[in-house]
């Protein structure tokens, strides 16, 4: 099996979740439970294809997809911080929500092919490079923005008063109150944020990996997504690995039914989940008596009457 192919594969295939692993990064950071990735996913794809299917640009379609995530990260927003409903809830509500509508909007251009595709970024200077050319040459511009986000998030998250903001908000709303942050308007801001990545990683799913609309197409990766934000421990350099690991295992069982391997595809199929299921075991138990990571105020709603 070629190396070179699959760690190409890999990044392929673990781009859209590593944009979706962002997006709930900077979600929860900010103390909101962000489960509704699978459904953003799937607006962000459908809304790509319709959207590129009727006006041919690709540009017009990625900022379609964007705008309609972020409204309904606005909403998100509205229901958690504002109404203070359950987050757990609300982000199951919103999967359901888009997996319906997705299926409603994408019914006129089920398997359609798309007019065009993603725009690689050439780079004949990185191609002389041997295997890093071969590797990095000439990815998807999707794939460049969102290793560009990996770094800029660390250093902002990490190196910046900014990300000592966000980190307060998450931590310690009532703290990061009498700092001054505005924690609601934060929270309102970064939980659109967070879904417009989401989106984003479906629209990213639709044109490299899959270029054809079908129902369910996303296929349970938005909840890999999830589950990579905890493996990552909201750490975005930590994401990266993690996402373009599970876009290798991906990428392994269709590569096995090339080289002629007789295991049912369906058994191959599994193999991203069973891993997700196996590694959060596992996580589970090793830091059974560590701290987790997690921001200490996630889930919790912020009520300012009542902070200390």
């Amino acid at each position: 099996m070629d190396f070179t192919a699959l760690l190409v594969a890999a990044i392929a295939a673990g781009t859209p979740l590593l944009l979706a692993t962002l997006g709930g990064i900077l979600n929860e950071r900010a103390g909101i439970v962000q489960l509704g990735a699978e459904g953003l996913m799937l607006m962000g794809a459908v809304i790509t294809c319709l959207t590129y299917m009727r006006t041919g640009s690709l540009i017009l379609a990625l900022l379609a997809a964007v705008a309609v995530t972020a409204v309904l990260g606005l909403l998100h927003a509205f229901i958690t911080v504002t109404l203070r409903a359950n987050q757990t809830m609300a982000g199951l509500a919103m999967t359901l929500f888009g997996s319906g509508f997705s299926a409603y909007l994408g019914k006129s251009v089920s398997g359609l092919p798309l007019p065009g595709s993603a725009t690689k970024l050439d780079l004949p200077w990185l191609k002389s490079i041997p295997f890093i050319g071969d590797v990095f040459g000439k990815l998807y511009v999707l794939t460049w923005i969102s290793l560009l986000l990996v770094v800029v998030f660390h250093l902002l998250i990490h190196h910046t008063s900014w990300g000592l903001h966000l980190r307060a908000i998450g931590d310690n709303p009532a703290t990061a109150d009498v700092m001054g942050i505005r924690v609601q308007l934060s929270r309102y801001l970064y939980v659109i944020g967070g879904c417009m990545l989401i989106g984003l990683a479906g629209a990213d799913l639709l044109l490299t990996y899959a270029p054809t609309w079908k129902e369910g197409m996303v296929a349970g990766r938005g909840w890999i997504a999830i589950a990579l934000v905890i493996f990552a421990r909201w750490n975005p350099l930590r994401a990266l690995f993690c996402s373009y690991f599970f876009g290798a295992l991906d990428s392994l069982g269709f590569r096995i039914q090339l080289v002629g391997s007789h295991v049912p595809p369906y058994f191959l199929k599994m193999i991203p989940y069973v891993v997700t299921i196996l590694v959060l075991m596992y996580l589970g138990w090793r830091n059974r008596n560590k701290p987790s990571g997690t921001p200490e105020s996630l889930g919790i709603p912020y009520i300012r009457e009542q902070r200390n």
